[in-house]
Parts: C-alpha cells; structure tokens; sequence
C-alpha cells in the first residue's frame, strides 16, 4: 500500500494558516499547544474557553438538496460528527451538555457538523433517505469545506452510514468512531441484540400519534439519562430535529437496515464506545460491532443514552485520546487503498426476439453496437464505472447498491425494447483495486449471482438487498443457491417492478 504527505486544501473563508505537518510535529491550534492523548479533564476545561460558541450555519449542495453544517475548531485534523437519528444544528446549541461537548471536540481539531436530509435545517424531500444518499450528503459537506479525509464520529443510527461510508471511500477516512451505534436494528436469530419486529412496528405507529404531545419528549430525556435541568431543552431539540412524519420514515428505515456484512471490511482505526446504562441502545450493539471490526477498540462508560456533562465529558476525552494517537501514528498521510467495498454488476444477453434473430451478421453487429450505446449510457447517468466489457456482456463497479440496481433495471428494459433479452446480476463486497480495477472473490460472486438470473431478470445478494433501505426497492425472495466455487450459501432476491 502506497503512501505519501498531502496537505489539506481549505476554501475561503475557512481558510486559515497553520504550520507544516511532519510525524512528530506537535499538535497545535488557535496558538495553544494540543491536548496530549492522557489530557484530564481540567485541561479539556480550559481549552474549551478558546472556542468561539455558535458558529455560522451554511449550506452544501448534494444534488438537488441543500445540506446545513457549520464548522469550529482549527485543529490539526478534521472530524465529521454525524449525529444520532434527527438533529438541529442551531437548537443543539441551546442544550448546555451538547455546546460543552461541541467546544471540547472544537479545542483539539476541526469539527465538522451536519443536519441529516430530511431532519433540522437541512431539506426535507419526500421519502426516505438512503444510506447511499446520506453518504452523497457527507460527501457533499466535506467538499463544501476543503476536507479531504477526515475521522468520522458516527453516533447511535449515524453509525450504519458511518460504517459504510468508511468502507466504501477509506481514501477520504483516516479513523471511524463509533458512540452508541447498531449494525441492525431488528431482531435475529444471529443478532440478539435487535428488537423483535412487531413490538418495534407498534412503537413506530405510537410514536407517530404522541411525538407532538406535550410531555412526552421530555419523558424520553430522562429515560435517557439527561440531568433534570436540561430536560426541555432535549425536548426542544428533539422535537425540531424532526416533524412526527420523519420521526416515522427514519424509523421505517432504520427497520431495514443491516450493514453487519461491512464491519470486517472497515479498513481505519476503529473506536467503538457505549455507555453502560443505555436502555435505548444496549450495550450488546457496541460489543457486536468491536468484535466484528478488525482491530477495534472497545470501551464502555458510565450514564445513558442522552447522559448528563459529566458523561460527555469522559466519552470526548475517550475519542480525543484515540484519535490523537492515531493521527501521531500515521493519520496524516494519505493513503492509497487497495481494497474498497463496491456493488458489482454483470449483465448478458440470453436472448432475442424472432425479429432480432433473423436479423443479417452486419445488422447484427449494429445491434451490438446499440447495445453497448445503451449501457455505457446509463452507466455513465447512474454513476457507474465500466471496468470489463466481453462480447455481449458488461462488468461495472458503483459505490452506491441502490443506483446499480436501478442501473441494472433501466439497461435490462431498454434493451427489451431493442429485442434483446438481458440478464444481471449484482453482489456487494470488499474488492481488491489493481490499477484502478476492482477484482477478487467479491467480483467472482457477482458473476455467480448473475448467472443464476432468468432472463430479463436483476438478481441480487442478500448484502445487496441489506443496504439499500429507504429505497422504495421491493424484491422477491429466490431461495437459497451454492454458487459455483464460492463458500457458503447464498439467498438471493429477484428485484420487482
């Protein structure tokens, strides 16, 4: 694996001088020596005073939707904090523990915050958000900033997309924290951890009726263990982070996610925190994730969900501790990856239609032509990469599950209307990059799953079904297969529509 120094690049007007950075450069910001990796909590007390409080609300575009972050600090390294389900960039401002929390990320590097789509300040277009569009929105907020990696702190259902983004562009990741997160939400005989799915299908629909209730905010404060103090300005914060309608589309959609598959890819330097009297998000989740991620680093603290200062206080010194070390230990350099996570996408012709079989050699060859028009088209449309094209078959790569499906769906009904009969397949794992390419068993296993595929068929793997929640996407169960030299078995899905 390949590395080298780059300095990050900032726009104005957030640029700001700062020196070089070397491997054993001191960690400095705002003129003040860095907090060391065993910083008490005085120390963290004092640094706080040199953050300036609220900083403004400005807005990235990712497509079509305008995403609100704000940023502080100017430390040596950037964090991006992706909060746990709804948030409000400028009411969180309004809870006394989270601004201390803020402040103190805010003295030992540069914290990057952001309002999910759909929640806070940022847009809230109908239906629900992908994992892969919250990923686009990340992207989005880290360009608008200059950041070219940074360390994501992921909490409670932050975590899934945290995790997958990490995965998915380890180029623009340095480290992954993880407060409180899931890998699933649900219930299974492998993930005891989940709640079982009628009682969480009751919740949601109880939700819906009583989130604007006076009252009721404020008894899920406490359940999560907030001082008494700051109870309604939880409430306040919960209640603007989303409307009783998005509270129920992100719970719809956090019942179908499951990025347990992705944990032994994450690649970064991994903390996993929980705390030890979380009755919203056992501790089990937190265990289950650091012992799935090669090399994690698990810690428990004490207090619950929402928790009071005092909590906070012990969970920031925990991350600035991790992260500092591992920024000292290489963070710094840029790193060129040789595995990623990618959904990979075969397709064939099996078939024509009588018009198209009498068709001439020469007539034939256009039709080809035609066909391989198409598909580079709508690869090109749906963010696709072309990376092997044999004969009457095309092999891409995404970073994205739910626009390969769709890609696969748009060529397989085009190409019926040339009178040609397509076939695909799609499978998402960890490849190896040779050049730029993706290749390894991951690839083997897509070209399996396609062969498996009826004609004018998308057939998909279960980890592929897994991570495009909130896409609308339906499917329909196609059994259990062995997959010619591949391990294991394999439950593939039939995409409907």
């Amino acid at each position: 694996m390949s590395r080298q120094s780059k300095a990050r690049s900032r726009p104005p007007p957030l640029r700001r001088p700062r020196p070089a950075l070397t491997a054993n450069a001191p960690l400095a910001h705002s003129g003040l020596s860095a907090l060391s990796a065993d910083a008490s909590l005085a120390q963290a007390e004092e640094a706080r005073k040199t953050v300036p409080v609220e900083p403004e609300t400005r807005y990235a575009q990712s497509g079509d939707v305008s995403i609100a972050y704000q940023v502080m600090g100017d430390g040596p390294f950037d964090i991006v904090l992706v909060p746990a389900w709804a948030s409000h960039l400028e009411l969180a401002w309004r809870v006394p523990t989270m601004a201390a929390l803020f402040k103190q990320f805010g003295s030992f590097a540069r914290l990057i915050r952001f309002d999910k789509r759909g929640t806070g300040l940022s847009d809230r277009p109908a239906g629900v958000p992908t994992l892969e569009q919250r990923m686009d929105d990340l992207r989005a907020v880290m360009d608008a900033v200059g950041s070219s990696r940074t360390a994501i702190v992921g909490a409670g259902e932050g975590a899934p997309m945290s995790i997958l983004f990490s995965a998915t562009y380890p180029e623009r990741t340095w480290a992954l924290v993880l407060i409180g997160g899931i890998a699933r939400t649900l219930w299974a005989p492998d993930y005891p951890a989940g709640r079982l799915e009628d009682e969480y299908r009751r919740g949601i629909e109880e939700t819906r009726r009583w989130w604007g209730e006076p009252g009721r905010l404020e008894e899920v404060a406490r359940l999560g263990g907030a001082a008494e103090e700051e109870v309604p300005y939880w409430a306040a914060y919960f209640r603007s982070g989303a409307s009783p309608g998005a509270a129920e589309a992100l719970y719809r959609m956090n019942a179908e996610i499951d990025v347990r598959h992705v944990l032994p890819t994450i690649r970064v330097p991994t903390l996993v925190l929980h705390r030890a009297d979380d009755v919203l998000i056992h501790g089990q989740h937190g265990r289950y994730l650091a012992e799935r991620i090669g090399g994690a680093t698990y810690r428990e603290l004490p207090g619950g969900y929402v928790g009071t200062r005092d909590d906070w206080n012990s969970t920031v010194i925990e991350v600035q501790r991790f992260l500092t070390g591992a920024w000292q230990s290489g963070g710094w350099e840029e790193v060129e990856p040789d595995r990623v996570l990618a959904t990979v996408l075969f397709t064939d012709i099996v078939g024509a239609s009588e018009k198209a079989v009498e068709l001439g050699d020469r007539a034939w060859r256009e039709l080809l032509e035609r066909h391989h028009e198409q598909v580079r088209r709508e690869l090109v449309r749906f963010r696709g990469k072309e990376v092997d094209t044999a004969g009457d078959g095309f092999f891409a790569s995404f970073d994205g599950p739910a626009r390969a499906i769709r890609c696969a769906c748009t060529i397989v009904k085009l190409l019926s209307e040339l009178g040609l009969q397509v076939r695909a397949g799609l499978h998402t794992g960890e490849c190896e990059l040779v050049e730029g390419k993706v290749t390894g068993i991951a690839v083997h296993t897509g070209a399996r799953v396609a062969a498996n595929a009826e004609p004018g068929e998308v057939l998909v793997s279960s980890t592929v079904k897994d991570l495009v929640a909130g896409s609308g996407l339906s499917f329909e169960e196609r059994g259990v297969h062995e997959l010619k030299g591949i391990p294991g078995e394999w439950r593939l899905y039939a995409v409907e529509g």
